[in-house]
């Protein structure tokens, strides 16, 4: 099951992330992308039309600590010749999104 969490994403964030990224429009809210997990950092995908391979994810933890962070793609995918790949970052924490049989889960949230 997915975090339940959200962050609105400020305008000074969301411009920096326009630029870094080169994309028209950033979402002004995201859902942390990981599963349910305790008191650590959460992840919202903001765009993947970043740098082959990786994508700009929001984190953030608390009230005022939030950050935009260029990570690198997760690169495992699921197993079987038609395998979904991972729609997370490298290194991530809990379960990869293919392994959620709870819900449908998509790379664009």
């Amino acid at each position: 099951m997915r975090c339940v969490h959200w962050r609105r994403v400020a305008l000074d964030l969301a411009r920096q992330a326009r630029e870094k990224s080169a994309v028209p429009y950033v979402d002004r809210a995201v859902q942390c992308q990981l599963s349910v997990h305790g008191d650590s950092d959460h992840f919202g995908l903001l765009t993947d039309d970043c740098a082959y391979g990786a994508a700009l994810w929001l984190r953030w933890l608390g009230a005022d600590e939030t950050a935009l962070v260029l990570l690198p793609d997760c690169p495992v995918a699921a197993p079987g010749p038609d395998g979904a790949g991972c729609c997370l970052f490298a290194d991530h924490a809990a379960q990869h999104s293919w392994e959620d049989a709870l819900e449908e889960v998509s790379c664009t949230g």
